[in-house]
């Protein structure tokens, strides 16, 4: 497997450029490819069987693009269907977002007692509770699903009364007696400065984003196929292949705001899965 080919990296939409953002500031010199099953979102909503059947398909067509590693950057495909994807790729280093949050999750607690905020799929499915319990067994998960966070990610509305309104209603009494918040869904970074002018400055918020392009790094350096300098051109058009299953302009306007910088809908490439 050479080093100089691409990273893959999958969501059900653009939520996953956030953890894209974080890797290409953490690996500077890699290329990825990226797919946002636009066509299909949300993955939250959907049953487990369908869910791990589309991160299948989505990991399929990176895999056939010739991928060195693979990212799930959807909190809900690695919550339901890591496993599955492990075992129908063996060869291939296999990295999701869950079990990096939650090893910095158990790091930043110190009482032990841990919130969890995402989507229906992965508060319900509990995977950040059983990983969490596996690395500190003193440790208490409570968990709430927010879906208007995604609606008001993708809406761009990430300051202001109506997120602080919003976050007020879903972590008041969330977080009463926590001293760790996961941020368990990708489109979550977004709303940082809302969600922290509820919770306060005391409470450590774990971005599942950064601890993801942590973990890609070691997985990198393990299988010793971290790219070398020369392997990097620094241009977004070079170093960043951008897919999508529909609406590329909404991709692309939306997606922007999400990876932080501009992306163009000739440049997003539409597929089938």
């Amino acid at each position: 497997m050479s080093r100089g080919l691409p990273i893959g990296v999958f969501d059900s939409g653009v939520g996953g450029l956030t953890v894209l953002r974080a890797l290409r500031a953490a690996l500077p010199h890699e290329s990825f490819v990226y797919l946002g099953d636009t066509a299909r979102l949300p993955y939250g909503t959907k049953s487990p069987g369908t869910i791990s059947r589309y991160a299948l398909q989505a990991a399929g067509l990176l895999v056939q693009r010739g991928i060195k590693l693979l990212v799930v950057a959807c909190n809900t495909a690695s919550a339901v269907a890591i496993d599955d994807l492990r075992a129908a790729f063996p060869g291939l280093p296999v990295v999701g977002v869950v079990e990096p949050g939650a090893a910095a999750a158990a790091r930043a607690s110190v009482s032990g007692r841990i919130a969890v905020i995402g989507t229906e799929s992965t508060i319900r499915g509990g995977a950040y509770s059983r990983a969490i319990a596996a690395l500190r067994g003193d440790a208490v998960v409570s968990g709430r699903a927010c879906p208007l966070f995604v609606a008001l990610a993708e809406e761009g509305w990430l300051d202001g009364p109506i997120p602080e309104a919003v976050a007020r209603e879903y972590l008041a009494t969330l977080v009463a007696d926590v001293d760790a918040l996961v941020l368990g869904c990708t489109h979550f970074p977004l709303l940082a400065g809302a969600i922290r002018r509820v919770v306060g400055p005391a409470l450590a918020i774990v971005d599942s984003a950064e601890t993801t392009a942590v973990a890609v790094a070691e997985q990198l350096a393990a299988h010793g196929l971290l790219a070398s300098v020369a392997a990097s051109s620094g241009a977004i058009a070079a170093d960043c292949v951008m897919l999508a299953t529909d609406g590329r302009e909404r991709f692309a306007r939306v997606g922007s705001g999400f990876l932080g910088m501009p992306l163009s809908a000739e440049g997003v490439e539409l597929v089938d899965l």
